[in-house]
């Protein structure tokens, strides 16, 4: 069986990590399972580039001119959204027509327009698309915060604001009501509408927006988690009550969504309510800042690692006793999965997706979003508990990670959805029943 996994890069991103990790786990059972990518960064011979760099390059430029001109040449929201009017059409390409299953995953800036996408699900394949973010479900943007709109038929789109444009007084098509939001809303409700795809969030928090969304009411949604790497435990030293290390990383500290501000406020709320913890707690960041300047404004004992490999995750984790997420939303927050996984208590706030992860005085603490106190209530109970049972705790974050997010046991669920989407019997997958969420 062949399946291609459509999907921007192969390592830029979260997307790309995940929709890596689900190929090598479709291939550990036997799949022949390959990437289609608009930007190949590794040596895999199972990626291919789709194009041209030319190509590709001249396509990502018509889509970010396009939202630049929209937005009215405002830089800040350049790349939190896109309009799905430019592409690349792979639906000639020899890996998707001799393919048997399509697996679209994060496709936009220029990668494939929504005409593109129409072209591929008219090929009659079985296509699962799934979501990283609520581009699917919105008109235009990746994340909506508290924008609602997305329940009926956008406009009025919070990104774009409501003066008209320089492109929208050039093309005569008003902002407002009808702006770029509305118009790609409709031109989703007709790509849905028209043709068969499966729908699979990442958690079943996105899942709920999505059931709540106009577009994607009435379509088949599931819920099935990304693949993380676990087979491999690195070593820990034991833990040590006279100092409590704390990890916090993102690939921008200092991106809005990640709550710093709230981070920062959390320590104060520790030091305010648990001084003799806060008094023994070091906080070990990683990843791009913008604003260095932040770092100096974390009221503990901390050291920030910048940029870190691939490779250097597990040791950094594995160094650790807690790992913390304040982000203001979440879909699948990958740091709490990777850091369960190599045996730091998660503590985060309860935003999105955390709730897919940690089973709350369990394998982690949730904390009500964004109450900066239970934070620290949060971090102080990850002490207590690791100086009571250790080991215990390590070994049910792991084994809940393994049964939720290994790399073939996620396959697994998708083969079982590719099964009942074919009408296939069973034995044609490795897969085992019962894995798969629906939601109604």
């Amino acid at each position: 069986m062949k399946i291609v996994l459509i999907n921007k890069s192969d390592a830029r991103g979260g997307a790309a990590v995940v929709t890596f990790r689900l190929m090598e786990g479709l291939r550990s059972l036997g799949i022949d399972a390959r990437m289609l990518v608009a930007e190949k960064l590794t040596d895999s011979p199972y990626v291919t580039q789709a194009a041209s760099p030319l190509r590709i390059k001249s396509s990502f430029m018509a889509e970010r001119l396009r939202i630049f001109a929209e937005t009215g040449f405002d830089r800040s929201i350049l790349f939190k959204a896109d309009t799905g009017y430019c592409g690349l059409d792979l639906s000639r390409h020899p890996m998707v027509r001799e393919a048997d299953a399509i697996f679209l995953n994060w496709v936009n800036q220029g990668f494939l327009s929504l005409d593109d996408i129409d072209g591929i699900c008219a090929l009659g394949r079985p296509v699962i698309w799934t979501m990283h973010d609520m581009w699917c479900l919105t008109g235009i943007c990746h994340h909506a915060g508290d924008c609602r709109r997305y329940r009926g038929r956008c406009g009025d789109c919070p990104l774009l604001g409501q003066a008209r444009t320089p492109f929208t007084k050039i093309f005569g098509s008003p902002a407002g009501a009808d702006d770029i939001s509305a118009r790609t809303h409709r031109r989703k409700a007709a790509l849905y509408g028209s043709q068969s795809i499966t729908f699979v969030a990442v958690s079943r928090w996105l899942g709920r927006l999505a059931k709540e969304s106009s577009l994607l009411s009435s379509q088949d949604v599931r819920v099935i988690g990304n693949a993380f790497p676990v087979e491999e435990t690195p070593t820990r030293r034991p833990f040590n009550p006279g100092q409590l290390d704390l990890i916090f990383g993102a690939a921008r500290l200092d991106d809005p969504v990640k709550g710093f501000e709230l981070l920062i406020e959390s320590f104060r709320s520790l030091k305010e309510r648990h001084p003799d913890i806060a008094a023994r707690t070091r906080l070990t960041t990683f990843g791009d800042i913008r604003q260095p300047e932040l770092l100096d404004r974390i009221p503990i004992d901390s050291r920030h690692l910048g940029r870190v490999s691939t490779d250097a995750i597990p040791g950094i984790y594995a160094a650790a006793d807690v790992v913390l997420s304040t982000s203001y939303y979440e879909t699948l927050p990958g740091t709490l999965v990777e850091g369960q996984a190599y045996g730091c208590i998660p503590v985060a706030f309860d935003s999105g997706g955390q709730r897919d992860i940690v089973d709350h005085l369990s394998t982690g603490y949730i904390a009500t979003p964004y109450d900066t106190a239970e934070i620290a209530d949060g971090i102080a109970w990850a002490y207590r508990t690791l100086r009571v049972e250790d080991t215990h705790i390590i070994g049910r974050m792991r084994q809940s990670v393994i049964t939720k997010f290994s790399s073939q046991n996620i396959a697994r669920r998708y083969l079982e959805l590719l099964a009942e989407k074919n009408d296939l019997n069973q034995t044609h997958f490795p897969v085992e029943r019962g894995q798969s969420d629906t939601l109604i």
